[in-house]
């Protein structure tokens, strides 16, 4: 029988899913980080099919989202995209180290997901934990200076106006090449990844990812087999069930001994 527990890490919200079967065994683990305006419990259907295959789940909530929501209008939770990306990535870590020391997760064994804005925080990951062992990216994106560049020049064609400064934006992409895989794929070390993506996705643009991933995957050349672009003709900012059983799969493929 699959189980969902609600915990707290920190006070930070989160979803524990296992099988109740080996629920005190040490087991491989999956994060699986949610959306920019969604939240943990949209991602409950990826957390019960790797379950089913063995996997420890964990959905964390990110900031100013779901539980840990502040009333921000949409508009003002953009103004904080990259500060909420940057926080869950270190929040991810916290949960490494809590399930290890508890000696319920194999280190060995340690794969991060998401989608959307779930996914960029997977890919920035990679650039700062060499304990992630796999990851799939769900409509994300590794540049995060191109990506940051793209965003506010999307606001200035709807002429909004910028609720930051010229300093103040300089200084945020400063912050954001730390994270910013595309600079520095060696840090890949040929783990697997797993990118999906859909061609018509109008929020996190599909050439720009994927051009990332043609640079990317020459880091690969030794083990082509790691890693992997799926491109959806038809989707738009949504995965398909398709992209659901590829995710599963390639934790299947590369996590499980």
């Amino acid at each position: 029988m699959i189980i969902v527990e609600k915990s707290f890490l920190n006070n930070i919200p989160f979803l524990h899913i296992v099988n109740k079967n080996v629920q005190q065994k040490k087991l491989p683990l999956v994060i699986f980080t949610h959306g920019f305006t969604s939240a943990k419990e949209h991602n409950l259907h990826y957390a019960y099919l790797l379950a089913e295959k063995g996997f420890r789940v964990i959905l964390p909530e990110a900031m100013y989202h779901g539980e840990r929501e502040q009333g921000l209008t949409e508009k003002d939770l953009y103004s904080h995209f990259w500060g909420i990306v940057i926080k869950t990535i270190h929040e991810l870590n916290d949960f490494k180290e809590y399930y290890v020391n508890e000696g319920l997760v194999d280190q060995e064994q340690i794969g991060l997901a998401g989608t959307s804005m779930g996914g960029i925080v997977t890919l920035g990951a990679l650039t700062k934990y060499k304990w992630v062992k796999a990851a799939v990216s769900l409509m994300g994106m590794p540049a995060y200076e191109k990506f940051s560049h793209w965003q506010l020049e999307q606001l200035q064609s709807l002429g909004v106006k910028l609720p930051f400064t010229d300093e103040q934006i300089a200084e945020q992409l400063s912050v954001l090449r730390q994270y910013d895989l595309s600079l520095q794929p060696e840090k890949l070390e040929n783990r697997p990844l797993l990118f999906w993506h859909g061609k018509r996705d109008p929020v996190v643009p599909y050439p720009l990812t994927y051009q990332c991933y043609q640079s990317i995957k020459d880091e690969y050349e030794k083990s082509p087999g790691n890693i992997q672009f799926i491109t959806d003709e038809q989707a738009d900012h949504k995965v398909s069930r398709e992209g659901l059983k590829a995710t599963v799969e390639w934790f299947e493929k590369h996590l499980l001994k």
